[in-house]
């Protein structure tokens, strides 16, 4: 069995809302609903679902950039909410993230080299002549060259940038490295270079990736699980194969669903499907998907549905799972 790099236990995070009025309490958010998952080393896993399903908030707690409201959070046997600043920051040699968009996660003011080296400023003890080497080590690794460490980020396109992110995230020798959207501020065909790059660097460095994503034809390119989240909790979770081809759960068939096909010869009632709004509202019900699932039934509304598994490493949290997927 391989090593067993992060493991989340019943994992929360709720956030305080403005007060509506006066004297009244302030309104919660619950952005991440007791979620657990665990992550072995060599496999990638994605983490998908619409806008606000929590996806950017795991990823943070992930980072430890955010402490969880109740659960824990363990990288590589440690738990990183009982580490102390000086441990986490030694920690974080371990584990790296990737940000959505190249043009902000780099400092305009920095040159390529202190961006790529800062990790290793801030974690400390790595000689200046050591740093420098690494830099341009790691530059070469994803594609760039020696000669654009003395550059700075508007001197670059969009993928190049996010090349850097990507060297920034490699220069520590990460276990673990945390993408969150890495691609979607990308054109199409810089996309596929990225996520080849990503590819490649996962086989020659030993990296093991946590991918954010909406889009599930990245998520099928780059990982070997997935794990579909709506509302702050998992709803179902497998293999790419099993879920983009045998989805058990309404909410990922509506996610497969909404994925754009070419349709020369379909009308536009074909072409329509019901729109994938949030449902935050109806936060009360056991199951929150249930207004807008086409088999709820009453039991969804008395009884939450846990993760069961229906075979070798795919989870559903449905009662109604074996029913046949609505009419689009």
């Amino acid at each position: 069995m391989t090593e067993v790099l992060l493991e989340l236990d019943q994992v929360t995070r709720s956030y305080k809302l403005p007060r509506e009025r006066l004297w009244g309490a302030a309104p919660m958010v619950h952005a991440v609903r007791g979620i657990s998952l665990r992550m072995r080393s060599g496999t990638n896993l994605g983490v998908v679902g619409e806008s606000g399903s929590g996806k950017s908030t795991l990823a943070r707690l992930v980072m430890a950039l955010e402490a969880p409201t109740s659960g824990t959070v363990h990288m590589l046997g440690q738990a990183l909410g009982e580490l102390d600043p000086a441990a986490l920051r030694a920690a974080r040699r371990n584990f790296q993230m990737v940000f959505q968009d190249p043009y902000g996660s780099l400092d305009p003011r920095q040159t390529v080299e202190r961006i790529i080296t800062e990790p290793l400023a801030a974690i400390g003890g790595t000689p200046a002549g050591e740093m420098h080497a690494q830099a341009r080590d790691v530059l070469d690794s994803v594609g760039l060259r020696s000669s654009d460490l003395g550059k700075y980020p508007h001197e670059f396109s969009g993928g190049q940038r996010q090349r850097v992110a990507i060297a920034r995230a490699l220069i520590t020798r990460p276990r673990l490295i945390v993408a969150d959207e890495p691609v979607s501020a990308l054109d199409v065909s810089v996309q596929a270079q990225v996520l080849n790059l990503m590819q490649d660097l996962s086989t020659e460095f030993g990296v093991t990736y946590l991918l954010i994503s909406h889009d599930l034809a990245v998520v099928d390119h780059l990982c070997d699980e997935v794990a579909v989240i709506y509302q702050g909790r998992i709803v179902e979770q497998g293999s790419p194969l099993t879920l983009f081809q045998q989805a058990a759960h309404p909410y990922t068939r509506a996610l497969i669903a909404a994925v754009p096909r070419l349709q020369p010869h379909a009308t536009s009632a074909q072409r329509s499907r019901a729109p994938l709004v949030n449902s935050r509202a109806h936060g009360a019900l056991a199951c929150p998907y249930a207004p807008r699932c086409p088999h709820a039934q009453a039991l969804c509304e008395a009884q939450r549905p846990e993760l069961t598994a229906l075979d070798s490493g795919h989870q559903v949290a449905c009662h109604f799972f074996d029913l046949p997927a609505a009419p689009t």
